[in-house]
């Protein structure tokens, strides 16, 4: 899961970096609204975590334009704001959650998966894009009520596109998520398994954009 870390304070933004990674996730961590802007511009985040006061802009400018772009990531504002007026308006602007500094790891990481588990308009154990349904727990799709068979890595490839359901996922994010660290994937390895899928669900469902990456049909 792909997390990015939008946070000036370097202290905070280190601890919290690696308590990230230890928890297992790909976290990227940026100190500046226009760096977490330009982030969320060009790549697919499974989760935003995100600090209001930042030296170059607001993040709550950052949030407007995420949800203005119809850019559905969870996203999570960790700050030291903690009046009524400030959790009400961060929310109403698009936040899913708020998270007042000082706060403990635990309660942090715990925060993120219920994000995570309820993010992107899919319920938490059925993932249903039109006559395309995914259960990740159970590792099983069904298009038009049949059950489909495929491969390890081709069920990894469209979990990650199902996952950003509407939006470009690049071929070099499936490939840092789906390939162990020190793999190396040959060079058509994304197309191979893209093409396959495509036979299964459909040529229409999973589009390329040329330059940018690929993306999923969200009906």
């Amino acid at each position: 899961m792909r997390i990015l870390l939008v946070e000036d304070d370097a202290q905070l933004g280190a601890a919290l970096l690696r308590a990230l990674v230890q928890a297992g996730f790909d976290a990227t961590w940026v100190r500046g609204a226009q760096d977490g802007d330009l982030h969320l511009r060009t790549q697919s985040y499974g989760a935003l975590l995100l600090d209001l006061g930042l030296p170059d802009g607001s993040g709550m400018d950052v949030l407007k334009a995420l949800r203005l772009r119809d850019d559905r990531t969870p996203v999570l504002i960790l700050t030291a704001r903690d009046g009524l007026e400030d959790r009400v308006l961060g929310l109403d602007e698009g936040a899913d959650d708020y998270l007042v500094k000082p706060f403990a790891v635990p309660e942090l990481l715990s925060r993120i998966r219920a994000l995570v588990r309820r993010s992107s308009g899919f319920a938490a154990r059925r993932w249903v894009l039109g006559d395309l349904v995914l259960e990740p727990e159970n590792r099983v799709v069904t298009l038009k009520g049949e059950a489909l068979e495929l491969g390890p890595r081709e069920y990894q490839v469209l979990l990650l596109l199902a996952r950003s359901a509407g939006r470009v996922v690049s071929r070099t994010q499936l490939e840092e998520d789906i390939f162990d660290l020190g793999e190396e994937p040959e060079s058509n390895t994304i197309e191979v398994h893209i093409h396959r899928l495509r036979r299964k669900l459909g040529h229409r469902r999973i589009r390329t954009i040329r330059g940018l990456g690929y993306l999923l049909e969200n009906t």
